[in-house]
């Protein structure tokens, strides 16, 4: 009997090696240099930046209307003189500096009501009708209001941008605890975690990517909603960013230059997400296994 289970033990550790063996000696596949290349998501990106640039090159030098449609490569060297002499410069450190602090602000309205709707009942309640009647009103439409309360200035820009971006943030952060699973709530329970606690040691590193998620919406919002109302609140108080830049250049009509400062919203739009949101993500989410 002994026998017999040696010799059968042998067959399979025989079989064994023999796959082994077979797996070892397989011809490992090299990519080639194209596949390699279009494999890049970075290469892969400015190859769609390239064509769209060539898309827009051609399609002005069809309408040959440089008042119209100004060339891209008019626009590129509109941008570089604007940003060589330092005025546009001045324009985005100015738009970014009211956008970081609206920004910070919506975060940490947004944050405390969703706390209290996590934590109590009349919480919920709250940011249950607060969503409701605030989050499908434009922030454009609190233009006039804002210059009534706060009048002419920053202040009012600040205002404007709170609204557009606690909603979707507080949304976002909501659905997010709302979906943590049971059993990472009975984790919670089991260490006896409760109130604010609770909050951010469990429901907080759980619900990260949607969280994550209504940060860029709400980025997205506060800069669009700050070119709006730097056009408007730019105008009447004679100064401003990037917005008030824009509409200046378009009253002086230089459209090449209009372009440019188009240019560089979405520039700085791209950048903010790929390399600010991009490592964010890289860092939380994809680290810690919930995207992929």
């Amino acid at each position: 009997m002994s026998a017999k289970k040696t010799t059968s033990i042998d067959k399979i550790k025989r079989t064994y090696e023999r796959e082994a063996a077979l797996k070892s000696d397989e011809v490992k596949i090299e990519l080639s240099f194209w596949e390699k290349f279009f494999n890049n998501n970075f290469i892969r990106k400015a190859l769609i930046i390239a064509a769209l640039a060539f898309i827009w090159q051609i399609y002005s030098l069809y309408l040959d209307n440089e008042l119209m449609f100004p060339t891209f490569t008019a626009t590129i060297k509109a941008l570089a003189g604007v940003m060589s002499s330092g005025e546009l410069p001045e324009k985005i450190a100015t738009s970014l500096k009211v956008l970081f602090i609206s920004y910070a602000c919506g975060i940490l309205l947004a944050a405390t009501l969703t706390v209290l709707a996590i934590t109590t009942r009349i919480g919920t309640d709250l940011l249950e009708v607060l969503t409701s009647m605030f989050n499908p009103l434009p922030a454009i439409a609190l233009l006039p209001l804002a210059l009534l309360w706060f009048g002419l200035g920053y202040p009012s820009i600040i205002f404007v941008i709170i609204h557009a971006v606690t909603w979707p943030i507080a949304l976002n952060i909501y659905n997010g605890f709302m979906g943590v699973s049971n059993t990472l709530r009975m984790v919670g329970k089991n260490y006896e975690l409760s109130g604010f606690g609770f909050v951010f040691k469990i429901l907080i590193p759980a619900a990260f990517a949607s969280i994550l998620t209504g940060l860029k919406v709400g980025w997205a919002f506060s800069w669009r909603t700050l070119i709006a109302a730097e056009l408007v609140f730019g105008v009447s108080s004679g100064g401003g960013g990037i917005g008030w830049f824009i509409y200046e250049k378009k009253n002086q009509l230089d459209i090449d230059v209009v372009f440019a400062g188009l240019l560089s919203v979405i520039i700085i739009g791209i950048l903010i997400e790929n390399i600010v949101f991009k490592t964010i993500e890289r860092k939380t989410v994809v680290k810690w296994g919930m995207k992929f």
